[in-house]
């Protein structure tokens, strides 16, 4: 399991330009079963994003898709996690 942190870049002034696509990337995300949870970080900091994939590599290719990442509007940091507790009405992720 990831987690993504999407952080606003020097080019957070074009969001409002490449957002449709973005927001089409996270459709495509959850349609394929790779994102479980997306959201937005506090203070307009930028989002995040909990990812199921068999790889980081699948991940990195994943995030290199996303026209924020590509335009500079974010930057991207993936984070490996492996969740070993959980409240029970999360108790899946944690398999």
């Amino acid at each position: 399991m990831f987690i993504i942190l999407l952080r606003f870049a020097k080019n957070r002034a074009n969001a409002g330009t490449f957002v449709e696509g973005h927001k089409a990337w996270l459709k495509r995300g959850f349609d394929e079963g790779a994102f479980l949870l997306a959201g937005t970080l506090g203070e307009g900091q930028g989002g995040a994003i909990l990812a199921d994939a068999a790889s980081r590599q699948a991940v990195e290719s994943r995030v290199a898709e996303d026209p924020f990442v590509v335009e500079g509007v974010v930057s991207a940091e993936i984070l490996d996690w492996s969740p070993s507790m959980s409240d029970a009405r999360l108790s899946f992720l944690a398999a």
